[in-house]
């Protein structure tokens, strides 16, 4: 990955030969985990647990009050606006090069950082949102109910304009000739504000649930987070096994297509990172960046169909549902590959969050580069401590795929004892099995051949 005219690592601890955890034994600890896991689900999870109506427990009143108020939305809207217009000063007004930070807020504080955000704050995206802030500015100037929009958002679409938005930012970030440019960066800023903005007048808050690419992964990442509401009617904030949460994401359209794209790109960044593709594959389109853009693109959309189709095969290869029932099956089940999403892409980004997302921080300080320090942290100096102990680099990759696996494989079977004949259960869930069994070994040999 290049940013800002430099090239990133984004494993953060070189090849695979730098790795001090054999693959094979990662592979072979990843079978058990599975294994084990199917066996314990299949003998003692016979019944379904997870609900997102069951009642959690409760935090303070005062949290809900607070969270849900005014003046809390307009201050993390105005936090969500005010950081947005310090990266456009830097994009817009910025010297190009590594100092420039523009990039960086994009592909790393957005990007990765939305991930651990969602997770323990739940959908705080919503609030922080730029877009949102200010459709609800102009509803609120135009004096208009930001929940409705002048037409109803067409049910038939669904989740496929988020997927697509998905796909054309995985594909400016991956696959574009030059990702890192601040023009690239000034184009997407224009284009996502204008966007949301004008979306949301068109459909109201519907837009932003279905249509707004980070949005939707927000939300997504969001379901797994041990916070939630008590009810759709009781708005109070509970704390929840997230699995339950996870349950309650909403199915609709195009859901199979949003993970598909971020779980995708997620392995094609990393094949990118293998020994293969340098010497081989890149071999094909050097020296021609057109012949480059073309490969890359293909490989791209290769990935991400290969894992929407293996996935919707799996899910819909069970016996006694009707066909209608077949169909819907890759929708009810999509939800746990969202526990996958979480574990490969934070297992990925790791060390490049935390360790590009200090630089970062750094040259935002100085987004001029004119020698400001508006945050007094412009002489602190990156901790490069994670990618210095490979070790403990090594053993939370691995820990982040598997859990991410275990968690996925137990939301799934409690979907399926929840959908299908009892007769079903087990057999029904097999093929599901064997595609979430390779994705952990394509995942475990990307993250250590790259």
């Amino acid at each position: 990955m290049t940013v800002a005219g430099e090239t990133v690592l984004a494993h953060g601890v070189g090849g695979s030969t730098d790795l001090p955890l054999p693959l094979e034994y990662a592979m072979i600890g990843a079978a058990w985990a599975l294994a084990i896991s199917f066996a314990v689900l299949a003998l003692a999870w016979r019944r379904p647990r997870l609900d997102p109506s069951t009642p959690g427990i409760a935090l303070p009143l005062r949290i809900t009050l607070t969270v849900d108020s005014g003046p809390s939305h307009a201050l993390l809207g105005v936090l969500g606006v005010g950081f947005t217009s310090w990266v456009a000063l830097a994009a817009f007004g910025g010297e190009p090069g590594p100092t420039n930070g523009a990039p960086g807020a994009f592909y790393v504080l957005l990007w990765v950082g939305i991930v651990p955000l969602s997770l323990l704050c739940g959908h705080v995206w919503a609030y922080l949102s730029p877009v949102r802030a200010l459709h609800g500015a102009a509803c609120w100037a135009l004096r208009r109910d930001p929940a409705a929009g002048v037409w109803n958002y067409p049910a038939r679409l669904g989740y496929w304009p988020a997927a697509l938005g998905l796909l054309a930012f995985v594909w400016t970030e991956l696959a574009s000739p030059d990702p890192g440019a601040l023009a690239t960066v000034r184009v997407w800023l224009i284009a996502y504000l204008a966007y949301g903005v004008l979306g949301g007048l068109a459909f109201g808050r519907r837009w932003f649930e279905r249509a707004d690419p980070f949005d939707v992964y927000a939300a997504f990442v969001a379901a797994l987070s041990p916070f939630g509401r008590r009810s759709p009617d009781d708005r109070r904030i509970v704390a929840r096994n997230p699995l339950s949460n996870l349950a309650g994401l909403p199915v609709d359209r195009g859901i199979v297509a949003v993970v598909a794209v971020l779980l995708g790109s997620t392995a094609f960044d990393s094949a990118t990172g293998t020994s293969w593709w340098m010497t081989q594959v890149q071999t094909w389109y050097a020296g021609s960046p057109g012949l480059a853009v073309a490969y890359k693109t293909l490989a791209l959309l290769a990935m991400v169909l290969l894992v929407a189709l293996v996935f919707v095969l799996a899910a819909r290869a069970t016996g006694g549902v009707t066909a209608v029932q077949r169909r819907a099956m890759p929708g009810e089940l999509a939800h746990s590959l969202v526990p996958i999403v979480v574990g490969y892409v934070g297992a990925h980004y790791l060390s490049y969050l935390v360790e590009k997302g200090q630089r970062t921080v750094i040259a935002l300080a100085d987004p001029l580069d004119r020698g400001w320090d508006v945050l007094g942290i412009g002489g602190l100096q990156t901790s490069y401590w994670l990618s210095e102990h490979p070790h403990v680099l090594a053993v939370l990759k691995v820990g982040l795929v598997l859990t991410g696996h275990v968690l996925g494989v137990v939301a799934a079977h409690d979907r399926c004892i929840r959908v299908l004949p009892r007769a079903h259960h087990l057999t029904g869930q097999l093929a599901l099995m064997l595609v979430m069994v390779g994705y952990t070994f394509l995942g475990l040999f990307l993250l250590f051949a790259g």
